[in-house]
């Protein structure tokens, strides 16, 4: 790969690294603010679909990036460290670097790449304020600045003098204050009167494979309870669609489930309630004012590992956000077909007959906490920092 040094050039280029869709779906949102400054700005790095579409010059596919799990990592470690060797060797073209999650790949590469001289951001905190609290002085190593999607993150980064800011999260930007219940109900052909849950066992394929049949047999004794209900589960991507379909047809026949590629946004809000993966899909469908049961699995090695490191009993970016418990998280040997079964009746409940309003008030409350437009905000950020090291957003250096 060759480029113009940096002085020659007359828009900076940026390096990128999301690890997963929810990582894709940022990068997107930063790189369509940025153009609005730098119309003729470069990007590359390891990107998804939707980063793709704005012109994103992707190394590897990020697929390869989307490993959860302490244990999980090991047997990836020698390809991992391989791209990012390539990686650290392409960024030398860069202007800047913005790590998107995935921290434990991303700030490794970031340390070595602020050592030679790049600007240097982490987008999305890395979960200090959850477990590893060591992670502070390695993250002051690594970059210039955290971009906070979360409200109290930026107080953790002042106690270890790590410059931060919060943003907000794009996808309360992005997903109405109201309900579009309606208008997603008649996309995806269904009633107002049936009874509806999302089914959302995660993106990447070895969450589908450990919660898809936990999730699918929980389905199953929800019919029974209510023969009446219906099932709705989106699937980030064609790869997905096919494993979950696999898994149904082995375990799920006869099921009144429609599998969706794509479409998660519609499928949440056209629920009564959600069965979800912990993740980024349990703030979707806080956005969406769902009820919701949150549930995971890990390697049984890698949960004892993280549960030794935890300093925070809540998981659930609900929970955590209205600091206090709002939705319940069933994790590793608690989430029982039963114990989901019998927690979603509830949810499903609080869906059709939520009297009180207190759900949907906090979710409300939270909502407008989040919409900053963040997208706009990070880039400021971004902007600021390639304007003290000599970039004019006119006309380049």
């Amino acid at each position: 790969m060759t480029c113009c040094p940096s002085s020659l050039r007359s828009a900076p280029v940026f390096a990128m690294v999301a690890g997963e869709s929810s990582g894709d779906t940022l990068g997107a949102g930063l790189m369509h603010s940025l153009r609005k400054i730098y119309p003729d700005a470069r990007f590359f790095g390891i990107g998804g679909p939707q980063m793709l579409a704005q012109g994103f010059e992707s190394l590897f596919p990020m697929e390869r990036l989307s490993v959860m799990g302490l244990v999980e990592v090991v047997g990836r470690l020698p390809e991992l460290l391989k791209i990012r060797r390539k990686l650290s060797q392409a960024c030398a073209s860069a202007d800047v670097f913005v790590g998107i999650d995935a921290p434990d790949f991303n700030l490794s590469l970031a340390a070595k790449l602020r050592a030679s001289g790049l600007a240097t951001l982490q987008y999305v905190s890395p979960s200090v304020w959850a477990w590893r609290q060591g992670r502070g002085k390695k993250i002051r190593r690594a970059v210039d600045h955290v971009l906070c999607l979360l409200p109290f993150e930026t107080a953790i980064y002042d106690q270890h003098g790590v410059a931060a800011t919060f943003v907000g999260h794009p996808l309360a930007d992005a997903i109405p204050l109201e309900s579009t219940r309606p208008e997603s109900r008649r996309k995806l052909g269904y009633s107002d009167d049936v009874c509806l849950a999302g089914i959302l066992p995660g993106s990447r394929g070895s969450e589908i494979k450990r919660l898809g049949p936990l999730f699918i047999e929980v389905m199953k004794r929800l019919l029974e309870k209510r023969p009446d209900m219906r099932f709705v589960l989106p699937c980030i991507n064609p790869q997905r669609f096919q494993q979950v379909q696999a898994l149904l047809q082995e375990s799920g026949q006869g099921l009144p489930v429609q599998i969706l590629e794509g479409s998660a946004r519609d499928a949440m809000a056209a629920s009564d309630a959600l069965l979800v993966a912990s993740g980024t899909a349990t703030l979707e469908g806080l956005l969406h004012k769902k009820p919701m049961v949150v549930s995971y699995k890990l390697n049984p090695l890698t949960y004892w590992l993280v549960k030794k490191l935890m300093r925070t009993r809540r998981v659930a970016l609900p929970n955590l956000l209205a600091g206090r418990d709002i939705v319940p998280e069933l994790l590793q040997e608690e989430a029982s077909p039963q114990a989901l079964t019998t927690r979603m009746l509830e949810a499903l409940d609080t869906g059709l007959n939520d009297s009180s309003g207190d759900f949907i008030s906090t979710c409300t409350r939270i909502h407008h906490e989040l919409r900053c437009q963040a997208s706009d905000r990070a880039a400021g950020v971004i902007v600021t920092m390639l304007s003290e090291r000599g970039w004019n957003a006119d006309c380049g250096r």
